[in-house]
């Protein structure tokens, strides 16, 4: 049988000041209070107190998780401006300065903090996290080691972070660039099967490296609380219709590849080094340039990928019915992910007279609006 192929949802978020437009590094304590007794567990709080995190609960497909994820984002955005902020999705603030902000008070984050240092408390960026539940172990080990390949296209479909300290880093995702200074990062090793994955874990923990598989900060792992394989590589999507679009093509490439088992078949395992190449081509242009095509042993446009990648996960999208939500992958690449916009706002609002600081304020004012298009009133 096929997995189950639940969907769970993470996003992060910034909370922003409407006047200056700059992060807001010390929010009331009112304003988590008011989240948590709206939503329960479905939001905590991250290791700046700038950031707020949500979780969907386990979705059995993608119209409930469009239904979960709409009404988090709603309630966040209602809570967040009752407070006098604004809610922003984008992996980075186009200029605030990292050193300014402070870490939540708690022991997860004090632990963390004294283990990483300054790597840790760099950390100013959000990502958006998808599960997919697969009950099989080594199936979920199987499948993590083929899904490895189209990492770097979900992440090009979801860049939102060109900017970083006021800077453009001359990337669409300027986040990994961050997150890689971490331990444990990057695409994941091939595993034969669980219990070989298993060993590896229990090494680490054993040389007292990390305390649990939580600890694992890969693109792409086995959850440690879930049943699930955790796909993390992505940018946080400033426009939610990007987002459930992301989540549909990672769930439809792991029913293909389940179905490819079925039939002794399966995705070719290719060397890391391949994998991290496109995974730097993703970070580095986005949906503007060209990949690998490892088969071929050459560069395409990215936008031939897209449509190879509809056609081959169209018959698992039909099945999961959530074929709309994948072919929104024409939408992001006729209109541009978040990373495109933020470009082009700063350089319209610099070409008509704006100074640099102006030209930033324009961009936080189009992912605010944008973080709030097509949702409904949460009040």
């Amino acid at each position: 049988m096929l997995p189950a192929l639940t969907l769970g949802v993470e996003e992060e978020y910034l909370l922003v000041d409407p006047e200056t437009r700059d992060l807001v590094s010390e929010p009331s304590p009112d304003f988590m209070n008011e989240c948590k007794e709206r939503l329960g567990e479905r939001v905590t709080p991250e290791f700046l107190r700038c950031q707020v995190e949500i979780g969907t609960p386990v979705c059995a497909d993608i119209s409930e998780a469009r239904y979960h994820l709409t009404a988090l984002r709603s309630v966040i955005i209602n809570t967040a401006e009752k407070h006098g902020m604004k809610l922003m999705a984008a992996s980075t603030h186009p200029f605030a300065q990292w050193g300014q902000q402070k870490h939540t008070p708690a022991r997860r984050y004090e632990m963390l903090d004294k283990d990483m240092g300054g790597v840790i408390r760099r950390m100013l960026i959000c990502g958006m996290h998808v599960h997919a539940g697969i009950e099989d172990e080594d199936l979920r080990i199987d499948l993590m080691n083929q899904t490895r390949y189209f990492l770097p296209h979900l992440l090009a479909l979801s860049t939102s972070s060109p900017y970083w300290g006021g800077h453009n880093m001359g990337m669409k995702c300027a986040r990994l660039g961050i997150f890689d200074s971490m331990p444990r990062t990057g695409v994941p090793e091939r595993y034969d099967s669980w219990s070989e994955y298993q060993r590896m874990i229990e090494q680490l923990i054993q040389a007292e490296v990390m305390e649990d598989a939580t600890k694992l900060w890969w693109d792409l792992r086995p959850s440690a609380r879930f049943p699930t394989l955790e796909m993390r590589i992505t940018d946080v999507c400033t426009r939610i219709e990007d987002a459930l679009c992301i989540a549909a093509i990672y769930q439809s490439f792991l029913r293909m590849l389940a179905r490819l088992k079925q039939r002794n078949m399966r995705w070719r395992i290719y060397p890391r080094i391949m994998l991290e190449e496109n995974r730097w081509r993703a970070q580095r242009y986005g949906i503007t340039r060209s990949m690998i095509d490892l088969g071929r042993g050459e560069c395409v446009p990215f936008a031939a990928l897209v449509e190879e990648i509809i056609e081959l996960i169209s018959e698992d999208a039909t099945a999961l019915g959530c074929l709309k939500e994948v072919a929104h992958a024409r939408t992001i690449l006729k209109r541009g992910t978040s990373a495109c916009r933020q470009i082009e706002t700063f350089d319209q609002a610099k070409a008509d007279g704006a100074d640099e600081a102006e030209a930033f304020k324009a961009v936080i004012d189009m992912l605010t609006a944008e973080t709030a298009a097509d949702l409904p009133d949460a009040a």
